[in-house]
C-alpha cells in the first residue's frame, strides 16, 4: 500500500506561517539554518529521532516543526517524517489542511495500519502522521508498549529518515518527560517574551538528562541582514 498523496494550499500554509512549502521562498532562510545545525549534530551523532517542544503552550513550536521538517524535505536528500505527538492538542494535520480519515488515533487503536496513516503532502520526502483528536489519558499511551514500537520502527525503517516528533509543552503534563527517554535528542522552543526565566530553567533542568541539540527562540522580530 503506498502513502497517501494529498496536495497542499499555499494560502492556507501562510495563514499558519508555514513558509518552507516553497523552497525558493526567502522567508524560509531561518528555518534553513536551523536544518544546517540540526542535521549537522545529528549526523555526527548517528541519530535520527528529534523531539521538539516548548516550556509552555504557544510558543509556535508546531509551526517550526513543519517549517523544519519541509525544509530538510526539500534541501537534503534525507526524508522528513513529521510525527503529531501532543496527543492533548494535536495540530500539525489541520495547519497543514490533511484529510485525516485515518490517522495516529486509529494506529493506536489497532484500527489502521501504519502505512494507511501516513500523508505525503506532495512535497517529495515529507510524510506527516497527523493525530486527528485529542487522545484520552495521554501520558498512559505515551509510556505504553505501542508507542515504543512506533517510535522504533519509524527509527529503523529507513536509514535515510529524519523523524521529528512534535510534543505537548514540557510544563504542561508529564506527557515529554513519560516519552523523552524514547527519542535520540531534543530542541526547547522559547517563545520571545512568553516564558520566564523560571520557566526556561525549569525546562532545561527538566531536560538534563536528555541531548538537547539547542533552544530557539521563536517569534523574534527579524533583523535586517545585509550581504555586500
Amino acid at each position: 500500500m503506498q502513502t497517501k498523496v494529498v496536495p497542499l494550499r499555499a494560502e492556507h500554509l501562510e495563514r499558519h506561517r508555514i513558509v518552507s512549502f516553497n523552497k525558493n521562498s526567502n522567508m524560509g532562510w531561518a528555518f534553513d539554518l536551523l536544518r544546517t545545525q540540526v542535521l549537522k549534530v545529528m549526523e555526527e551523532n548517528g541519530w535520527r529521532t528529534l523531539a521538539i517542544t516548548s516550556p509552555t503552550p504557544d510558543a509556535g513550536k508546531t509551526v517550526l516543526a513543519i517549517n523544519l521538517a519541509m525544509s530538510i524535505a526539500h534541501h537534503t536528500t534525507k526524508t522528513a517524517l513529521l510525527v503529531d505527538f501532543d496527543l492533548r492538542r494535536p495540530k500539525v494535520g489541520a495547519y497543514l489542511d490533511l484529510p485525516m480519515d485515518k490517522s495516529l488515533n486509529e494506529y493506536l487503536a489497532d484500527e489502521a495500519e501504519l502505512q494507511e496513516v501516513l500523508v505525503n503532502p506532495t512535497l517529495p520526502r515529507f510524510v506527516v502522521l497527523p493525530t486527528r483528536e485529542p487522545i484520552p489519558l495521554s501520558t498512559e499511551v505515551l509510556s505504553s508498549p505501542a508507542v515504543s514500537h512506533l517510535i522504533s520502527d519509524l527509527r529503523e525503517r529507513y536509514d535515510s529518515r529524519i523523524v521529528i516528533f512534535d510534543l505537548p509543552p514540557l510544563l504542561s503534563s508529564d506527557d515529554v518527560l513519560t516519552v523523552l527517554p524514547k527519542f535520540d535528542c531534543v530542541l526547547l522552543v522559547v517563545g520571545n517574551g512568553m516564558n520566564s526565566k523560571r520557566e526556561i530553567e525549569d525546562s532545561l533542568h527538566h531536560l538534563g538528562s536528555a541531548n538537547l541539540i539547542g533552544t530557539v527562540l521563536n517569534k523574534a522580530e527579524p533583523q535586517k541582514r545585509s550581504y555586500s
